[in-house]
């Protein structure tokens, strides 16, 4: 199964929808709160090079926020990045 890391804060409802969205799907996900960390939020922009939540990662590949990933989704490109083991 993949490895899927969400950077995300509590109140977020675009990161809701995404946990949402993959736990629908089976997955599970290790969730890093930047509301909480001021050194996680610093690592998420480093990362990702964005400062808006959620950002995800999915084996490494940052996906990028929700609509990112459900765009990747439509396109047929999130599955096979979810069916890769890291």
């Amino acid at each position: 199964m993949a490895d899927i890391k969400i950077y995300l804060t509590d109140f977020c409802p675009y990161c809701v929808s995404a946990k949402r969205f993959l736990q629908e799907r089976g997955h599970t996900w290790q969730e890093v709160r930047v509301d909480l960390d001021p050194a996680a939020r610093a690592e998420m922009r480093a990362l990702a090079n964005r400062t808006s939540v959620p950002q995800i990662f999915i084996n490494g590949t940052h996906v990028g926020g929700f609509d990112d990933m459900i765009a990747l989704d439509r396109k047929g490109g999130l599955a096979p990045l979810l069916e890769a083991s890291p």
